[in-house]
């Protein structure tokens, strides 16, 4: 004890958890196609569009000790309300290499697949606002993806694939 009172801490070891780190090393864009239809059609006059987000991630280990590559991939698809006409389908893959160092083996999948595209999102839907512009479009603000749930219903997918089925 000190001599107010207090405990003195600063005489015992620190048994506290390594410090987790986290650099983006490089973020690029892997694939990336833009099919404008409408303008291939020649169709004219106002559509409502009905804008479809399909979101896939993917993570890997790097041959660089704690580096990791995770991509990212979109799929777009815009088509005019209460019709099957299409108006532009976009196809986008963007990776992020990361330093990761201090992240339990346990919870490295998970932070892999939230954590991370978390950090990549910003990039990806400037670059699709700016391609749908650019494409004749009104710029396509995507809303936030919640990566959380998106792994938590990847996970329930898979578990339902993986049980097995009772024979009848």
């Amino acid at each position: 004890m000190a001599e107010n009172g207090v405990a003195d801490t600063s005489a015992q070891p620190a048994a506290q958890a390594p410090q987790m780190k986290m650099s983006i090393l490089s973020q690029f864009i892997k694939d990336m196609s833009f099919e404008n239809v409408l303008a291939q059609k020649g169709v004219s006059g106002e559509v409502q569009p009905d804008v479809k987000v399909q979101v896939n991630l993917d993570a890997k280990k790097r041959t660089t000790e704690h580096q990791y590559e995770v991509t990212l991939k979109l799929v777009v698809d815009s088509s005019v309300k209460d019709s099957t006409s299409k108006l532009f389908l976009l196809e986008l893959e963007y990776a992020g290499v990361f330093h990761i160092e201090g992240v339990p083996t346990e919870q490295m999948h998970p932070f892999l697949l939230i954590e991370c595209p978390r950090m990549l999102f910003p990039f990806v839907r400037r670059i699709v606002s700016d391609v749908t512009r650019d494409g004749g479009f009104p710029p396509l603000n995507m809303d936030i993806i919640d990566f959380v749930q998106l792994y938590r219903s990847e996970l329930s997918r898979r578990q339902a694939e993986q049980a097995p089925t009772p024979n009848a």
